[in-house]
C-alpha cells in the first residue's frame, strides 16, 4: 500500500504548513511531528515541540478531502518535520506522508481533544505582545548585567527559566506559552484566548495553539466557561 496523500484545501493551507515545519525546523533541524486526522475526516492536526520553549505547538490544516488510501483508517503517525516539508508541494497543496519513526517521548502525551473550557480574564492579544516584549527585554538586560565570564550556558537558563517561567496573573499559564506563541507566527490578529482542560492549558489564536501541563490543574482567581 503507498503512503498516504494529504490533499490541503488550497495553497494557502499548504503555505502555512510549510512555514509552521520550517520554523520548527529552524529550533531542530531532527525534529519530529505527531500528524492526526480522522478517518473520512477534513481536518489535520500537526503537533510539534520546540525545544527552545518547552510546549507544544499545533497547527491544523484544512483538507480537501480524506487523505488517500487511509479514508477507512484513522491517521496518527509520528513522522520526520524535514521529510513531510520535502513531500509538500505548494503549488499542488499536496503532501505524501513519509514513514514513521520513533516518537520523542512528548509524541505519547499530548492534549486531550475535549472538554476544554475557556479561562476568562485572561490578557487580550496586545497585552499579550507587549508582555513578551517586555519579558524580552528584562531577559537581555538582566543578561547584559552580568560579567563575560558569568554568561554560562547554566546563568542563561537559570535567569530564562525565571523569566518565561512567570504565571500570567492567576491563569496557570507561563509566560513560555506567549513567546513561543509569538516565535512561532501565531500571536497575530486581535483574537486569542486561554483554553483550560485538566492539568492543561492552550493558547488559541487563529494561526495555531500552544499547549502546555501546568504543574497544578488550579486556575487561582479566574473562572472558566464553556466552549
Amino acid at each position: 500500500m503507498s503512503e498516504p496523500v494529504l490533499f490541503l484545501a488550497d495553497r494557502g493551507e499548504a503555505a502555512d504548513l510549510a512555514a509552521f515545519l520550517g520554523r520548527l525546523l529552524h529550533y531542530d533541524k531532527a525534529a519530529a511531528v505527531r500528524l492526526r486526522a480522522q478517518a473520512g475526516g477534513q481536518a489535520l492536526a500537526v503537533f510539534g515541540r520546540p525545544p527552545s520553549f518547552e510546549v507544544l505547538a499545533v497547527r491544523t490544516a484544512r483538507l480537501l478531502k480524506p487523505y488517500e488510501d487511509g479514508i477507512a483508517d484513522t491517521l496518527d503517525v509520528t513522522v520526520s518535520a524535514g521529510e513531510l516539508l520535502d513531500t509538500l508541494d505548494e503549488g499542488t497543496a499536496t503532501a505524501t506522508v513519509p514513514a514513521a519513526v520513533t516518537g520523542p517521548p512528548w509524541a505519547g502525551v499530548l492534549p486531550p481533544l475535549s472538554g476544554w473550557e475557556r479561562v476568562a480574564g485572561f490578557p487580550d492579544a496586545d497585552a499579550l505582545r507587549a508582555l513578551v516584549k517586555a519579558a524580552v527585554a528584562e531577559f537581555r538586560a538582566r543578561v547584559e548585567e552580568l560579567a563575560p565570564e558569568a554568561r554560562t550556558r547554566g546563568e542563561l537558563d537559570r535567569i530564562g527559566g525565571e523569566v518565561w517561567s512567570r504565571e500570567i496573573g492567576a491563569s496557570g499559564a507561563p509566560v513560555r506559552i506567549v513567546h513561543a506563541a509569538a516565535s512561532l507566527g501565531f500571536l497575530r490578529g486581535a483574537e486569542v484566548d486561554l483554553l483550560a482542560a485538566g492539568a492543561w492549558v492552550r493558547l488559541r489564536s487563529a494561526y495555531g495553539s500552544v499547549a502546555v501541563r501546568r504543574a497544578s490543574a488550579t486556575l487561582g482567581g479566574l473562572s472558566v466557561s464553556p466552549l
